[in-house]
């Protein structure tokens, strides 16, 4: 069974600095499009960044500069990097994933269960 295991959430004050990781779990052909997405309380999920395959980045304005996202495809796992964390970065931080299992295509898109990110002011 394919999912994507999220790890490095926590709490953090003003300033600090968190590194989120994903990992895909479960057999794959390849990962392509993968990227973090956030959710704060009462509002909607929102993109916070993407990669592609070759390594080409999208970020949401309210986090350029200050985050980065990367891949290791050999590992099939996704980074972020998020340096000068503000309070109103706190949310949910979800990993998501199209995965595709064969050489021929054949895939779906998947979501990571949730890291609690948290920046005390």
């Amino acid at each position: 069974q394919v999912q994507l295991v999220e790890s490095g959430g926590g709490l953090v004050q003003a300033g600090g600095s968190l590194t989120l990781s994903c990992e895909v779990s479960g057999y794959i052909f390849r990962a392509n499009l993968m990227g973090w997405y956030r959710q704060a309380p009462g509002k909607q999920r929102e993109l916070v960044a993407s990669i592609t395959r070759g390594a080409r980045t999208n970020y949401a304005d309210p986090v350029k500069g200050r985050f980065t996202i990367s891949r290791d495809n050999a590992k099939n796992t996704v980074y972020l990097r998020m340096n000068s964390l503000k309070p109103e970065d706190t949310a949910v931080y979800y990993c998501n994933a199209d995965l595709q299992f064969s050489v021929t295509g054949g895939g779906n898109s998947y979501w990571g269960q949730g890291t609690q990110v948290t920046v005390s002011s």
